[in-house]
């Protein structure tokens, strides 16, 4: 034990000295013109230096930290047909680079098991369904659905995984949207057979439904859900201080250094954040906006967020944000939460919002003006202004 301390004290002597060395080279090339030579030893300071001590010790601070200063990692992929950032902080860069590329990985494998369109369990689920049949499904594609649904009762079906053939009519299962209106036959028939995930049958493994008309279609808060799984992987394997963004759902652990992780909130209408929120460890944040997925035709804007009542594209506001608190489910959360916000409008905004748990809302309605909950306004730096910020209430 005394031998391994004194091979770690004389490593923290170096690391001394050499920082020590490094302020001395910064300062006298500096000052070289006005000021004498430091002293070759950080021991004793001539007084002649003593009034340079209010810079000194943070330059030398800096150089210390950066002897052994934790680096920022981060990986970038393509997953859920949306860019997604991995950012981890204080590891070493292969072991970084391992757990984000598991974390990319991991998120292959879901993206692929929940695609609506192209061949997956989850199409192979819906085929079943159509046919009247029941269909199988594991323990995880199990989960999901029981906890979609306990979300869909939450916010009175305006969050409805079940819709998927009306998203579908829509043009919205393919990579480019059509700009195509669908047949208003074909979209009063969905609604009018009000599927939801309630009219399905789970026993075991087997899968069935009451209603032909459910397909299912987890875009609504897939990404939020894979964020969760991203988070507790990190956890498992003791990387703290991470930021998971997939597509804007994004889900904080830990810090960045001394600092929080601060994301940028998308504007709805412009190329650029409209505001910089900073988020503390375990907290999610979510948007759901009519710029994400959207055609136009007419000069009238359609988007993916879809009212199962009426069966058209919700056109409440231009995006709703909510900051889910931290829990195992809190990307979830911050997903599934937007879709009642959003559909509902501003005056059901709050009531949805505290069904989930979330305190924290921002509201861009369709003239631009911000409408925020008391416990987000603190929360916001603007990077532009709205022309008109109001309290929700």
């Amino acid at each position: 034990m005394l031998g391994r301390g004194k091979r770690e004290g004389g490593r923290v002597k170096a690391a001394w000295w050499s920082a020590w060395r490094s302020v001395r080279s910064t300062i006298n090339n500096t000052w070289h013109n006005h000021r004498p030579t430091l002293p070759s030893s950080p021991f004793p300071l001539p007084s002649h230096i003593l009034p340079t001590k209010r810079w000194l010790a943070p330059l030398l601070a800096l150089a210390l930290a950066g002897c052994g200063q934790p680096p920022l990692y981060q990986q970038t992929g393509f997953v859920f047909g949306t860019k997604v950032d991995i950012a981890i902080w204080g590891l070493p860069e292969p072991v970084a680079a391992r757990h984000a590329a598991a974390v990319l990985a991991e998120l292959d494998r879901l993206h692929a098991r929940l695609h609506p369109w192209q061949p997956s369990p989850l199409t192979q689920l819906n085929a079943a369904l159509a046919r009247g049949e029941a269909g199988n499904a594991d323990a995880e594609l199990v989960g999901l659905i029981e906890q979609a649904r306990g979300y869909a009762r939450r916010s009175d079906q305006l969050f409805n995984p079940a819709i998927g053939g009306l998203i579908g009519l829509w043009g919205f299962h393919a990579d480019q949207y059509a700009a195509r209106l669908p047949d208003p036959a074909r979209v009063a028939a969905q609604v009018a057979a009000h599927p939801t995930l309630d009219d399905l049958q789970i026993v075991g493994s087997s899968i069935g439904s009451t209603n032909p008309a459910v397909q299912l279609d987890f875009g609504g808060f897939a990404k939020g859900w894979a964020l969760d799984r991203s988070a507790n992987y990190l956890r498992r394997h003791r990387v703290y201080n991470a930021l998971i963004n997939i597509g804007g759902n994004v889900l904080a652990l830990g810090r960045k250094g001394e600092e929080p992780w601060k994301v940028g909130l998308q504007h709805p209408r412009q190329p650029r954040a409209m505001a910089v929120i900073a988020l503390r460890d375990g907290e999610a944040i979510g948007t759901s906006g009519d710029y994400q997925r959207y055609f136009e035709v007419g000069g009238r804007r359609y988007s993916h967020l879809l009212d199962p009542r009426t069966g058209q594209p919700a056109r409440t506001m231009q995006s709703a944000t909510v900051i889910a608190p931290p829990s195992l489910e809190a990307g979830a959360v911050s997903d599934a939460a937007t879709k009642p916000i959003f559909i509902g409008g501003r005056e059901h905004a709050l009531d949805y919002a505290g069904r989930f748990g979330v305190g924290d809302v921002l509201l861009v309605a369709n003239d631009g003006s911000v409408f925020v909950s008391a416990s987000m306004q603190p929360r916001l730096q603007w990077l532009v202004p709205p022309p008109h910020l109001y309290r929700l209430r």
